[in-house]
């Protein structure tokens, strides 16, 4: 059931990552030039302050739309940040929580409905108790959606953002040498792979989806403007040193092989022992 639940909310997102990039690519995007006029929630309340933000941090590096993006997304990770160590933590707690679940799987095995609905009850309770949410990976995604639809509005309607060049690129057209949108794939990969590293119980729906995302985002940043990019680049560099930092996989994955050599090791004393203590009631039995 649990694995029914993760590999639905992973197609989830990437529905809704398949929507946004067809929004992205031009489905009903406004084009007019965002100023302090522009009416529309939208426009006035997301994308205009948006715009403000980014030309603001340019001003402070003198005129570098660019620094701009970077220091604007590096803004946004830390807003949501919060919501990323909630996440984080349910996870950690989920992937504690698997002997338990398998436990409960083997209780109700039946697949009658009463009994599947006692599962899913007593799944739900060990959740509640542990402060674990299935649908918590979710949540960041869902509100980062609308702040890149936002971004790329910022940049495409403001003239000075999308005009102006970087490096061997202009921020508002396409990367010519598609050097930003593998770097946005790549990164996309590494930031998935490090996160699905710290979970014991995967499958081979969800590794897939590791693989898919990245070449969605790589055909996104190969047909969108070079900025939208770097802002996946700067974002995925920084959920890496994110996750790295709260909830490095590595550290993990060395604390359960240690943890699993010392329940070994243990049961090896134990069957030591028994061994010994028979050998000792068989020699007085001799006696």
């Amino acid at each position: 059931m649990k694995k029914k639940m993760q590999l639905k909310k992973k197609l989830l997102l990437v529905g809704l990552m398949v929507g946004l990039m067809a929004v992205l690519a031009g489905c009903g995007v406004s084009t007019s030039p965002i100023t302090s006029e522009s009416t529309g929630f939208w426009s006035h309340y997301i994308v205009y302050p948006l715009s403000e933000v980014i030309i603001w941090f340019a001003n402070l590096f003198g005129g570098n739309y660019a620094m701009g993006i970077i220091m604007t997304t590096v803004v946004i990770r830390l807003l949501i940040m919060p919501l990323m160590i909630k996440q984080l933590k349910s996870q950690k707690a989920m992937t504690a929580m698997q002997p338990q679940i398998k436990e409960l799987q083997e209780k109700y095995k039946s697949k009658d409905n009463e009994t599947k609905q006692k599962l899913q009850q007593e799944t739900m309770r060990l959740y509640q108790e542990n402060n674990a949410n299935p649908m918590m990976g979710c949540l960041p995604l869902l509100i980062q959606m609308p702040i890149l639809l936002g971004f790329y509005q910022a940049i495409s309607r403001t003239a000075e953002i999308k005009t102006q060049d970087f490096l061997w690129m202009t921020l508002g057209d396409k990367d010519p040498y598609f050097i930003l949108p593998i770097l946005a794939a790549l990164t996309t990969f590494i930031s998935s792979k490090l996160s699905m590293m710290g979970q014991t119980q995967q499958n081979k729906s969800m590794n897939m989806i590791i693989y898919f995302m990245p070449l969605m985002i790589l055909f996104a940043g190969i047909s969108l403007p070079s900025a939208l990019a770097l802002y996946w680049v700067v974002g995925n560099v920084f959920t890496i040193f994110q996750t790295m930092l709260i909830n490095n996989p590595f550290k993990a994955k060395r604390e359960a092989a240690a943890l699993e050599e010392a329940k070994k090791e243990e049961e090896r004393l134990k069957k030591k022992a028994a061994t010994m203590s028979a050998s000792k009631k068989g020699g007085k039995k001799r006696k």
